[in-house]
């Protein structure tokens, strides 16, 4: 058997049709072992400078404080890419490859509804209906309920990381719901919330003037400056 499996249909290999999925999931995974190791481990000394019970690791992991800090990152996360999706339907940026032509239509405006008799299309599209209507919707839809559940999961560690440091300096507890309410809560969410925006506007206009052969988020290397999309 071959290192990298191969597709009966086309002879491309797993791997390959697969890159990018697999090169992220093993970053993300390499990274996120490494986020529960090292905070595990600030927990442990921080536990003993204080002359605290030192968590064990699952304790960490079921913590507020390591639900927070996971959370409070995925929801950033998926805001951006959700409000990206929003912003890249109605909004331009000349001379970007992140931005749709400015006067020209775009195949990613064509309505979906005039392949209804395509036998390749996709079934929403054949079907139509709400199920249509869902399914061109469908990317934007998965990124705000991510965002939802990752607010949920970072309101919920936040409030019992919260409450326990108000225990131990004689403060008052609040109920989840109250957390929304902190100043710890939003700066929490917005030290998080700015960056990612930063970074997209830095995206959105380098790709004016900056190119990378070979890479789908930039624009060819020869075309002009001013030529809008890929």
């Amino acid at each position: 058997m071959t290192l990298a499996l191969r597709d009966r249909t086309n002879g491309s290999s797993v791997v390959r049709r697969n890159g990018l999925l697999i090169a992220n999931a093993l970053v993300f995974v390499v990274c996120f072992v490494g986020m529960v190791w090292a905070g595990w481990r600030v927990s442990v000394e921080d536990a003993l400078q204080h002359g605290q019970a030192v968590e064990s690791l699952w304790g960490f992991l079921t913590s507020g404080d390591f639900a927070e800090a996971t959370f409070e990152n995925w929801e950033s996360e998926f805001l951006q890419m959700g409000a990206y999706i929003v912003f890249t339907v109605f909004l331009f940026q000349k001379g970007s490859s992140e931005s749709e032509p400015m006067d020209e239509e775009s195949q990613h405006d064509e309505d979906p509804r005039e392949h209804a008799d395509d036998p390749r299309a996709p079934w929403p599209v054949r079907r139509g209906g709400i199920a249509l209507v869902l399914y061109e919707n469908s990317l934007l839809i998965l990124f705000a309920v991510l965002f939802l559940g990752s607010v949920v999961g970072h309101v919920i560690g936040g409030a019992a990381a919260y409450n326990e440091e108000q225990l131990e300096h004689g403060g008052a507890v609040v109920s989840a719901w109250g957390y929304l309410g902190t100043s710890q809560f939003w700066f929490e969410s917005m030290q998080n919330w700015q960056s990612e925006f930063l970074v997209i506007s830095v995206m959105v206009v380098a790709t004016v003037s900056l190119r990378q052969r070979g890479s789908s988020q930039s624009k060819p290397v020869a075309a002009p400056t001013e030529q809008t999309g890929d």
